[in-house]
């Protein structure tokens, strides 16, 4: 306490005021030096004891922070009367919570991220596998047929590989926020017509008919390019539900409060117990057979969720598939 340099002040000039008045007490008469000496005596120790405990309460406080800045899990600041020092007390308790909340958020964010690197590992090495047979078996086989199949399955491979690295580069840009949506109004229409051109060749080929309900005005607010590839997802999804001869519906609801997307499809639909967990990364189902890396609706679901929308998924009374993509006006 007296090493503090604002205390010495003070207590040395008390002390001479102390002595100062004593001395005119004096002057004046001997019971009155007495008594202001007595005075000086009582207001000096009050004063001391008053700044001691002062500092055993900073003194706790900062041992309190202290064990916060160390990830003490079980720390206790406990309440304060009012006064300059339980205002302290009462930011010390905020910084706490952001504290352990940062640290929470830091401990998920370091997890997450260890499970994504085990899961692309997990993915790639399946066809990274794959194409190191491969590359064995050209070494041995000099037939030219056998040879052009296997590199043409090579070649499928890498595609593979190349569409899953080019998903995950995209999901870690959204997810790390570093994408800047456009915000421009989007004919709903013209997205769905655009979403569907790359499949039309495919779709013609399985015989899979898409039945289109959209009113031509209506319009959405978002980023153009990054929907329609939301939305490819989504068609894509659909077209391998139905397989061959299938039919896809595309709906449009429009209202004051929001306008509807609804994708549906007259496939197998869901099983129930995947439901709840279609939009999670590298989900494939319990399907064993399931094809495609699980990657797809994810990244459907963060493009439609960071530009305001929602996206759900349900199976259809009547059977198949259902989703549907809402923005709020």
């Amino acid at each position: 306490m007296i090493r503090n340099k604002e205390i010495r002040q003070i207590a040395i000039f008390f002390f001479v005021i102390a002595f100062i008045s004593s001395i005119i007490g004096f002057k004046v008469s001997m019971a009155a030096g007495i008594l202001e000496l007595v005075s000086s005596g009582i207001l000096g120790t009050g004063f001391y004891l008053f700044t001691k405990a002062r500092y055993r309460r900073i003194a706790r406080l900062s041992e309190q922070i202290d064990m916060v800045l160390h990830n003490d899990e079980h720390i206790y600041i406990s309440e304060a009367d009012e006064g300059e020092l339980s205002i302290l007390q009462s930011e010390i308790v905020k910084m706490t919570l952001r504290i352990r909340e940062q640290n929470d958020a830091l401990r998920k964010e370091k997890k997450h991220l260890a499970d994504s690197l085990a899961d692309i590992s997990h993915q790639l090495r399946t066809p990274l596998t794959s194409v190191n047979i491969i590359l064995s078996l050209l070494e041995k086989d000099t037939d030219k047929k056998e040879q052009k199949a296997m590199i043409r399955e090579a070649g499928e491979l890498f595609g593979q590989m190349d569409f899953l690295l080019a998903s995950l580069l995209k999901l870690s840009r959204l997810d790390a926020g570093i994408v800047v949506f456009k915000k421009e109004q989007i004919n709903v229409s013209s997205l769905v017509s655009v979403s569907l051109r790359p499949f039309l060749i495919s779709m013609e080929l399985h015989n899979i008919q898409v039945l289109a309900e959209i009113p031509e005005k209506i319009e959405i607010s978002g980023d153009f390019r990054w929907l329609s590839e939301a939305f490819q997802n989504i068609i894509k999804n659909s077209i391998e539900s139905v397989g061959n001869n299938g039919i896809i519906k595309i709906i449009c609801e429009d209202n004051p409060l929001f306008t509807e997307i609804i994708f549906h499809d007259d496939g197998d639909g869901f099983e129930e117990e995947d439901l709840p967990h279609l939009f999670a990364r590298f989900y494939r189902g319990k399907d064993a057979d399931a094809t495609g890396y699980g990657i797809g609706l994810a990244l459907c679901r963060s493009i439609i969720m960071r530009q305001g929308g929602t996206i759900t998924a349900r199976n259809h009374p009547q059977g198949g598939a259902v989703f549907s993509v809402r923005f709020l006006k």
